[in-house]
């Protein structure tokens, strides 16, 4: 009987330990659970997302107001279309600017709301008009370097 009571606790405590290696799993992976149900859907095109993923965090104030739900590619435009589904309790006026930011050095990339000024508000399907692409750290180590070169080329020929 003992060691029947002891595998008994040993699985026991084996499952807890799998399930909570779950639920580690799934919040580092942004899969842990948010309600879909009480959200509205505004899109906003990006010329460049970066490493913007679909359920990526998107924050205003560093508070988490919703998720990206989906990105698209607008074939006539060559821009990116993203998908964001935002709280309900949260309403942002319709010059709300949306940026693509990075958590840190190398963090994870999210989508930053700046609420604007306008009385009206954003509502289902609507569209942010003032967008700011994904920095792209090679692009800046490129134009600094070529800035570089530039100024040695010019001082040599002085």
């Amino acid at each position: 009987m003992e060691r029947t009571t002891l595998d008994l606790w040993v699985g026991i405590f084996v499952v807890m330990g799998i399930a909570a290696l779950l639920t580690l799993a799934m919040k580092v992976g942004n899969l842990s659970t948010y309600n879909s149900e009480a959200t509205y859907t505004v899109t906003a095109d990006f010329q460049n997302i970066g490493g913007l993923k679909v359920k990526a965090p998107v924050k205003s104030a560093g508070v988490l107001v919703g998720r990206v739900s989906n990105i698209e590619f607008d074939t006539k435009r060559f821009e990116a279309v993203v998908t964001l589904s935002l709280d309900k309790r949260y309403s942002f006026p319709k010059d709300t600017s949306a940026s693509v930011l990075t958590s840190g050095l190398l963090g994870e990339q999210y989508i930053g709301l700046d609420a604007g000024g306008d009385e009206q508000n954003l509502q289902q399907g609507d569209k942010i008009k003032l967008t700011q692409s994904a920095v792209v750290l090679e692009k800046l180590i490129g134009q600094f370097l070529y800035s570089k070169a530039a100024d040695g080329s010019d001082k040599d020929s002085k």
